[in-house]
């Protein structure tokens, strides 16, 4: 880590949400004690004029995000789908964190083409236009192969984008280590942990071979999904810094007024959206987690079009199907069944009790259920599943809290689609299908014989296998002495109580 670096640039994050008046609101959502306020934007208050002005235009949190820079407008997006690191309030006010930023001209973007592919751009396109979008990490330019005429979305990735998010995420590591040694009360939110899950999601959109890979993946398994399609990859003129999709013309799905001028059928439409999402999640396993209206587009057909793939979904097998019986159980109103399911699975403590629990459960689903249709929400109620669950002990996992985000999301873009859909009613198929596919008899006899399979390829190795472990279990595992960080001292002490101060603030407001 570079202390000096990193000092500075908490200090000029502390400076800007002060000045854009997003640290109150920051300080609001996150409910800090009053005394913590106090000291915190005592410290921070001098230097607010380091800070940057924004788009005063904007409210403040987003003002003082898209102030500084790029790095912290894909960290707000991506906290947006972890309510349960900043609360409900806060993700929601980062869902709406635009990521519409000035694009980069477009002789930086042939030069970075030309780089990537190796060929002069006229070799590869016979058109390539000015910037269609742009966005925190990449721009998208609309192009025509020059071999066979065909029209092609090039995204190619901001000159020095790969620096600047190294720079920023080392930032954002020092105040994580700031905010657990001065904080012990906020190491329940695992700050390091957040900043690492963050720097892995960019990491990923920073190589957009593996964006290109999330979408051939996503293409191949939907592939047979009628009314849903994936542009296909384009993968000779892909690269590192370089992805080629092919061209898709659409209206975009937030778009409502010109979706009923051309005719759609928009309950079909907000139906298709949320059991295409459910289906993926449940049967592949793997699913847009990025699914709001700017990434859909509807075909001239009626055809939902899914578009940028860098935040993705993953569950395994037995992760989906606990969350198919929870949902089932729901729908069924068996919450015996439903909280049987959390503990079988080790999601709820062992000595806890499963009526008690059953009974909480019974508190989440009746009320819900006791709406009228409409407003029935299965992310309100995995949303309040989750705060009976933490009351009992379980502990967060990020994967179903990606699902439960995501869920909001998409559940959100039905209701705009078709403001009187019965969630429940649109869910049920899917999750039958799925329950009848993978639990019961069938589904059993089919892991007893992948079970076998395994084994039977390990055979000759299972006597060697067994006694290695027996073993491990008899020998005393070395003592490890803990190492401290020399280095990281040194910079705390030369950063002294101000950058302290500052760094749990910001660490504290972003995480």
């Amino acid at each position: 880590m570079r202390g000096p670096h990193n000092i500075w640039r908490l200090i000029r994050t502390g400076a800007t949400m002060e000045r854009t008046g997003a640290m109150k609101q920051a300080m609001d959502a996150m409910e800090a004690p009053r005394a913590f306020r106090i000291f915190a934007r005592t410290v921070v208050w001098p230097f607010r004029w380091l800070g940057y002005r924004g788009d005063e235009t904007l409210p403040p949190l987003t003002r003082a995000i898209t102030a500084l820079g790029p790095a912290y407008i894909k960290f707000g997006q991506i906290l947006s789908t972890r309510p349960d690191v900043v609360g409900v309030d806060l993700a929601k006010q980062l869902q709406v964190l635009q990521d519409d930023l000035p694009p980069f001209p477009r002789d930086v973007a042939i030069k970075t083409v030309e780089a990537e592919l190796q060929h002069p751009i006229s070799e590869l396109f016979s058109e390539f236009s000015e910037p269609v979008a742009a966005a925190s990490i990449a721009q998208v330019h609309k192009a025509v192969r020059a071999d066979t005429g065909q029209s092609v979305a090039v995204k190619v990735l901001r000159p020095g984008i790969e620096k600047a998010f190294r720079k920023d995420v080392d930032a954002f590591y020092f105040a994580a280590s700031l905010i657990e040694k001065f904080s012990p009360a906020s190491r329940r939110l695992r700050p390091t942990e957040v900043i690492a899950h963050f720097e892995g999601v960019v990491k990923g959109e920073l190589d957009l071979r593996l964006e290109s890979s999330s979408a051939s993946e996503f293409a191949a398994n939907t592939a047979q999904d009628e009314g849903f399609s994936v542009p296909a990859v384009d993968w000779a003129l892909s690269a590192r810094r370089v992805m080629t999709l092919e061209w898709v013309d659409g209206i975009t799905a937030s778009d409502i007024d010109q979706i009923i001028a051309a005719g759609h059928d928009r309950a079909a439409l907000g139906s298709k959206v949320l059991q295409m999402f459910l289906s993926h999640a449940l049967r592949d396993g793997f699913f847009h987690a990025d699914m709001h209206q700017g990434n859909l587009k509807i075909a001239a057909n009626g055809d939902v079009i899914a578009l940028d793939f860098g935040i993705m979904g993953v569950l395994d097998e037995y992760t989906r199907r606990v969350y198919a019986e929870i949902i089932y159980g729901f729908i069924k109103k068996d919450y015996k069944r439903v909280a049987e399911v959390h503990f079988e699975a080790g999601y709820v403590p062992a000595d806890r009790d499963v009526d008690e629990f059953a009974r909480a459960l019974r508190a989440v689903g009746d009320p819900i259920f006791g709406m009228d249709a409409s407003r029935i929400s299965m992310a309100r109620l995995l949303s309040y599943l989750f705060e009976v669950t933490e009351r009992f002990g379980m502990e967060t996992r990020t994967e179903l809290i990606l699902l439960q985000r995501t869920m909001v999301v998409v559940e959100g873009v039905s209701r705009s689609l078709d403001p009187h859909i019965n969630i429940w009613e649109v869910s049920r198929p899917v999750v039958e299908s799925y329950i009848k596919s993978n639990i019961g008899p069938r589904a059993l006899t089919r892991d007893l014989w992948r079970t076998a399979t395994v084994l039977a390829r390990f055979g000759p190795k299972l006597p060697q296998l067994a006694e290695a472990l027996l073993i491990a279990q008899t020998q005393k595992a070395p003592v490890v002495e803990p190492r401290s960080d020399r280095k990281q001292a040194l910079w705390l002490v030369a950063g002294g109580a101000v950058a302290a101060g500052i760094g749990a603030v910001i660490a504290l407001a972003l995480s």
